[in-house]
């Protein structure tokens, strides 16, 4: 795993925790709840390859079809 894509994901939750209080104090609770959804679909997309690459190493490792 790549140290940049920690860094990118710890920049993202800071980011999004900011932006969800600013929105929280300006009583824009949807919006809020939008930015916490796009910035975890966002964190999902980066991990897609590692979590495929983690299924094919146990699928290699135990020898599954």
């Amino acid at each position: 795993m790549d140290i940049y894509l920690i860094l990118r994901i710890a920049i993202v939750g800071i980011l999004v925790s900011i932006l969800n209080q600013i929105l929280k104090q300006a009583n824009r609770d949807e919006l809020a709840f939008m930015t916490s959804l796009a910035g975890l679909m966002l964190v999902l997309f980066w991990l897609i390859p590692y979590i495929t690459e983690l299924f094919s190493t146990f699928k290699d490792l135990f020898g599954m079809i």
